[in-house]
């Protein structure tokens, strides 16, 4: 039997069985196995691939995934937002190549990818999925644009996406796996959690995790208990944008509102509410600004750095040259972030809109 057929006999098993608290520990396990036999088809289209997908080297303050069906209008939108020049075309699969553009807005500068259309069974390599969602894996955001005509994509999307570890508008969960060398498992929990410690355990041997410390500060459930055993899960924000709605009538409309309340509606080929596709990438990559101040000189408070929210000054010694991290000694911080003025701290640090940063390197 082949990977994929062990996977479609997992998942038929996972849904003709009615969960509850008899067969919960029954259907931990077949979830467990079906995300290593997910992991390692991945791994075997990468492989047959040639490596792990497009070489796109990122640019700006963050960067954005158009990620779509082929022919929804992907080159068309990334040309209007950007001036790139996307081939376009009214058939599947114009773009063969990863197209990047450049949107200057409010002071940011976002790269936007333009990629080939994800089709159902992208996770498993089908149309080029492995080389697309490599690039999905390292974005800051994911656009998804979907066809006014056919909004059942967004739900395929959102599948292909999870099932090749890319978790959309979704959190970490705050588990912790210390594997030892004998005592068993032993799980220790700050709340009540929902799952028993005989399911967790069964989770964890199917990874042939047998002796560990189990931390839980949540009361997850078992698919992110898993994630984190994987522990190579992504989590991205998402928007969704619906195109093409020039073509359709009151009645489509009305039920693309309904169906996606917070989804943004335009014509890209019409030019029709892209200052608001504008708006929405600018407001959900959440910036925040970072002034830099030289050692023993005055902050630049006119030209601040522009980052997204969640950054440390790791990530920023990163951004201003390749060797800043190896050669780091410490930094000095000034602002919301701060306990005092001038607070030395290390690159693990969490900067705060508003901060002052100086950097020590060595010399």
């Amino acid at each position: 039997m082949s990977l994929h057929e062990d996977i479609q006999a997992v998942e038929d098993e996972i849904r003709k069985t009615p969960y509850n608290k008899a067969t919960s520990h029954h259907i931990g396990k077949l979830k467990a196995k079906l995300a290593r036999l997910r992991e390692d088809v991945q791994k075997r289209a990468s492989a047959k691939s040639g490596g792990e997908g497009y070489s796109v080297r990122k640019s700006g303050d963050a960067t954005v995934a158009l990620v779509g069906f082929p022919s929804v209008g992907k080159s068309t939108l990334l040309n209007k937002l950007t001036g790139a020049n996307s081939e376009v075309g009214a058939y599947e699969f114009t773009t063969l190549d990863v197209i990047p553009g450049v949107l200057d807005y409010k002071g940011a500068t976002i790269q936007i990818l333009d990629v080939p259309g994800l089709v159902r069974g992208a996770a498993s390599g089908r149309g080029r999925g492995r080389e697309v969602i490599s690039v999905v894996r390292n974005s800051n955001l994911v656009l998804f644009l979907l066809d006014v005509f056919q909004t059942e994509h967004h739900k395929v999307l959102m599948q292909e996406l999870y099932d090749a570890g890319i978790r959309i508008n979704m959190s970490s969960p705050d588990v912790t796996i210390k594997r030892m060398d004998r005592g068993g498992v032993i799980i220790s929990t700050t709340m009540e959690l929902e799952m028993s410690d005989d399911l967790i355990k069964a989770i964890l041997g199917e990874y042939k995790i047998h002796n560990a410390h189990v931390l839980l500060r949540e009361n997850i459930n078992m698919d992110q208990l898993i994630d984190g055993v994987m522990a190579n899960r992504v989590y991205i924000p998402a928007v969704i944008v619906i195109n093409k709605v020039d073509m359709a009538d009151e009645e489509i409309l009305e039920f693309c509102k309904a169906k996606f309340p917070d989804a943004t509606l335009i014509s890209a080929n019409e030019e029709k509410n892209l200052e608001a596709v504008k708006d929405l990438i600018y407001d959900t990559l959440d910036f925040i600004r970072i002034y830099m101040k030289p050692q023993g000189g005055p902050a630049d408070m006119d030209e601040p750095m522009i980052v997204t929210n969640g950054v440390t000054v790791g990530d920023i010694c990163d951004r201003l040259h390749r060797d800043f991290r190896d050669k780091f000694r410490y930094s000095q911080i000034w602002g919301p972030s701060a306990k005092h003025p001038g607070q030395r701290a290390g690159l693990d640090h969490m900067l705060e809109d508003g901060d002052v940063l100086t950097l020590i390197i060595q010399k």
